[in-house]
């Protein structure tokens, strides 16, 4: 439901109550069935307008569209086609014949080649003009100033343009919906939208207003929900605000607002607000104690500004909070009393400088109602007290990057409704709790935990990512893992674990990140049976620093099926997953790794999408390197250093098109450089040192930017970047591809980058060291 459909439902029974509805084919083939009160010319006008569009598209789910006539005059007064038409909404439409429509709703349909036609203004008796999601392009006509009966105007995701419309004559407008479009410029204190004396909503988001907030604000006594997120508005809160004595929702999110909160802002004097959000912003500062006057306030977004100093008392006067967003600041001090917050579902005082223990007596186990708690990224220490049993509602419990202690209580295993457990980068000691088939999403990732992992995970497990990396595990990767069928990503790396490959993971059809490095791992790690490799949907695979031994069969990566990799829901970029909790809240779940790019330590980079990679590096791995490696053509990291690989560098990397980063150094490789690699356009770092390479290195821009260290210890090569150079020398020339290697076809791993546009290292990534696990929920209002 669109953030403005309560008041347009309201408005609706007020308007309508002595009209009568005529059913309406969302098809628009039987359009004139039905239309009883209808006059004969209106009929041929909705015929008509059937006949300006392609209505092929219309979604038959959506019952609220029809058409609604008077009584008494046959005179079509609503009409409602949303999700419905599709072509472009012309100056001459009939549409603009239905002078005695007082509702239209056009919402959701694809005028996206129209400009907004100047003849709106015959429609002089509409009260609800809707035109949201349409594609509209240019400016909002000056003629839409006539409309003066209007309550509601919703031009909200368009591609509207110019600066703040023409709104002079519309006196009696209620809502008033801009967002999502590209209005810009600032909102001048001359503006007419300050004598808008009725207006209640006003929705400005994204889009690029900018310049400070004007006092005139203070006009606007009527407003209830002011919300401007994601613009370029400047400067400090007008004092002015505290006029808005019926404010209930202000959100000021993702700006560019800075200064102080000071006692007399006018802020806290604004005692009916239930959602105050001024998070992404640059106010500094301590928070004020008159924070406590909000005492209807339900949600306190203050994430990623600048106070500091420590939250004061009287926070605990907010007995109605719900939700309360501290983090991203500089704020210090303990754990503070939330007694009084029994309602509250979420907390996040992540990424301050807050110390000392969780003392049950603040009052934080007595949360019941507690569903997100994230302490992350803070000075707290100690052992974590039992009583976190006593939050059994709870989701989702991130406390990464503190310093506590002791074991992991095993009270944690008894909250059945924990999908989230993120403990990484603490000091934890003892054995990994048994409770993990049950939480999706764990990381445990640099503690000292010892033993083993638990082999109790039973037949389709819950979890989905599992991170105990960099602890003291010992033994065998429990063979019970084979039940976790939702498993995407399993990292043990940094740990003692001794075993052979596990070949019997290939079962997972789900496992897409999958790393040991840094372990006593040992034996082959080609299949029993000599075939491919085979994991199915796997993406990154990191065994490096080991002791695995043998060599690859040349079918070794073939028939790795993974295509292209499916987008994540929201259409973003990166390897994320979105868990609903309840509404309006879903949680967002991001992977993140610690990359080595050129050499250098990037720690914590999320993962793309498109992001594939092999590093095999650090063993004792021999023979040649399979030809059947050119198959995985969209390989953006591959490493095969440190091993004793023998004979030529395969001709068939020049078909991984999308290779970023290549590492063949410290081999028995011998031949010459294909020149085929220098054909790379997305290759940004090689290095082939120390082998028995000979001959001309190939010239390119790939080649040439190289550093000399990238090619030394190979006493036959010679060439640009190393000042050995091969005129007038015997040096062998470089190999070409044969047509045969070029055109050779079999089922392979296709791991086609979905964005081709993206220049070298734009894509990051190479030597995978870990994955953790990031935990950020999603509001909607």
């Amino acid at each position: 439901m669109s953030k403005c459909s309560m008041h347009l439902n309201f408005l609706l029974v007020l308007l309508f109550c002595c009209v009568s509805p005529a059913s309406f084919d969302l098809l628009l083939e039987n359009l004139v069935v039905g239309l009883v009160a209808c006059s004969p010319g209106q009929i041929q006008a909705l015929t008509q307008l059937k006949n300006e569009f392609d209505t092929r598209g219309c979604n038959h789910s959506d019952n609220s569209n029809g058409v609604w006539c008077d009584n008494s005059t046959g005179g079509i007064t609503k009409l409602q086609l949303s999700d419905c038409l599709s072509g472009t909404l012309k100056p001459n439409s009939s549409l603009f014949s239905l002078h005695d429509l007082r509702y239209l709703n056009l919402s959701e349909n694809n005028f996206s080649s129209s400009s907004l036609p100047s003849e709106f203004r015959n429609l002089k008796k509409l009260e609800v003009l809707s035109l949201s999601s349409n594609g509209f392009l240019g400016q909002v006509p000056s003629s839409f100033s006539n409309l003066n009966k209007l309550s509601v105007l919703s031009l909200s995701d368009n591609d509207l343009t110019g600066s703040f419309p023409l709104v002079r004559n519309l006196t009696k407008l209620v809502l008033l919906d801009l967002s999502d479009n590209h209005f810009s410029g600032p909102l001048n204190p001359k503006s007419a939208l300050f004598e808008l004396h009725q207006l209640r909503d006003l929705f400005l988001s994204n889009n690029n207003f900018s310049s400070s907030l004007s006092s005139e604000f203070g006009k606007l006594s009527n407003l209830e929900v002011l919300y401007l997120p994601s613009n370029g508005f400047s400067g400090q809160v007008p004092p002015t605000i505290s006029n808005l004595t019926k404010l209930k929702v202000l959100r000021l999110s993702d700006n560019h607002f800075s200064g102080t909160l000071a006692p007399n802002s006018g802020l806290f004097e604004l005692h009916e607000l239930r959602f105050l959000m001024l998070d992404y912003n640059n106010f500094s500062s301590s928070l004020p104690s008159e924070f406590g006057n909000l005492n209807n306030l339900e949600f306190l977004y203050l994430t990623f500004n600048l106070f500091s100093g420590q939250i004061p008392p009287t926070i605990s006067n907010l007995t109605s909070l719900v939700e309360l967003f501290l983090d991203g600041n500089e704020l210090t001090g303990s754990f503070p009393l939330v007694w009084n917050l029994t309602k509250l579902s979420m907390l996040d005082l992540s990424d301050n400088h807050f110390s000392g223990t969780l003392n049950p007596n603040s009052g934080l186990f007595e949360l019941h109602d507690l569903r997100y708690l994230n302490l992350g990224y803070n000075n707290f220490s100690s052992k974590l007290p039992s009583e976190f049993g006593n939050l059994s509602i709870l989701e989702v419990l991130s406390l990464e990057s503190n310093s506590f202690t002791g074991d992991i209580p095993l009270s944690i295993c008894t909250i059945s409704s924990l999908f989230g457990l993120v403990l990484s980068y603490n000091n934890f000691t003892g054995q990994i709790p048994r409770c993990l088939s049950k939480i999706a999403f764990v990381n445990l990732r640099e503690n000292n935990l010892e033993g083993r992992l638990p082999d109790n995970f039973y037949v389709d497990a819950s979890v989905q990512t599992l991170d105990v990396g960099r602890n003291q595990l010992v033994g065998k990767l429990p063979k019970s893992l084979i039940n976790c069928s939702s498993l995407r990503v399993l990292v043990v790396d940094h740990n003692r674990i001794k075993d052979t490959f596990p070949f019997w993971l290939k079962a997972l059809s789900n496992l897409k990140v999958f790393i040991l490095r840094s372990n006593d791992f040992y034996g082959s790690i080609s299949p029993p049976d000599q075939g491919p490799l085979g994991f199915p949907e796997l993406r990154i695979l990191e065994i490096s620093d080991n002791s695995f031994t043998g060599s690859l069969p040349p079918n070794y990566f073939l028939n790795w099926k993974a295509s292209s990799p499916t987008p994540n829901e929201d259409g973003g970029l990166y390897m994320a997953y979105n868990k609903t909790a309840y509404a309006p809240i879903f949680y967002t779940y991001t992977d993140v790794l610690d990359l080595q790019y050129k050499g250098i330590s990037m720690g914590q980079e999320k993962i793309l999408t498109f992001y594939a990679a092999i590093d095999f590096s650090g063993n004792k791995l021999e023979g040649q390197i399979p030809e059947s490696i050119g198959h995985l053509k969209a390989l953006i990291a591959l490493n095969l250093s440190n091993n004793t690989f023998t004979g030529h560098i395969p001709l068939s990397l020049a078909n991984v098109t999308e290779l970023e980063s290549l590492d063949l150094s410290s081999n028995h490789l011998s031949g010459t450089i294909p020149n085929g690699l220098a054909s790379l356009s997305f290759l940004e770092y090689i290095n082939v040192s120390h082998n028995q390479l000979k001959g001309e290195i190939p010239q390119g821009t790939q080649f040439s930017g190289q550093a000399e260290s990238s090619f030394e210890g190979n006493a036959g090569l010679c060439g640009l970047p190393l000042q050995e150079t091969c005129f007038g020398s015997n040096a062998p020339p470089t190999q070409q591809p044969n047509d045969e290697d070029e055109e050779e076809e079999v089922q392979v791993l296709s791991w086609k980058a979905v964005a081709f546009g993206y220049g070298a290292g734009m894509l990051l990534g190479l030597t995978i060291a870990q994955v953790i696990a990031s935990f950020k929920p999603d509001v909607f209002l």
